[in-house]
């Protein structure tokens, strides 16, 4: 049995913060979806969604200096789940998406290829 772990995201971004690690680049931002639906009566619900995106710099990769705060984005990669404890000795967990796509889009969702 193959298995499978892949994420693909069409949203907004967020926050967004770039780095340097061992001579490569590498973007942390978040993504916002909505997910637009109608309730048994009729009403009109919005539910919101955000990720937490690192991408690491490549030639597949755009220049991640052109990322801005609410610009429309593609993001495709895999889940990944850490785990880790805070100063006051409580344990969470952080879910993230590796992207090994990007691409910054316009407004025209036929865009995605």
């Amino acid at each position: 049995m193959e298995h499978l772990n892949r994420i693909e995201l069409r949203g907004r971004v967020g926050t967004i913060r770039t780095n340097e690690v061992n001579g490569s680049k590498v973007a942390n931002f978040s993504v916002v979806t909505e997910y637009l639906y109608k309730t048994r009566d009729g009403n009109a619900v919005s539910e919101t969604t955000w990720f937490n995106v690192t991408a690491w710099e490549n030639k597949s990769m755009p220049d991640f200096g052109s990322i801005v705060k609410g610009m429309p984005v593609y993001v495709a990669g895999r889940m990944r789940t850490s785990k880790y404890t805070t100063a006051e000795g409580e344990e969470k967990q952080f879910y993230e998406i590796l992207a090994n796509k990007l691409r910054y889009l316009t407004e025209d969702p036929a865009e995605i290829s």
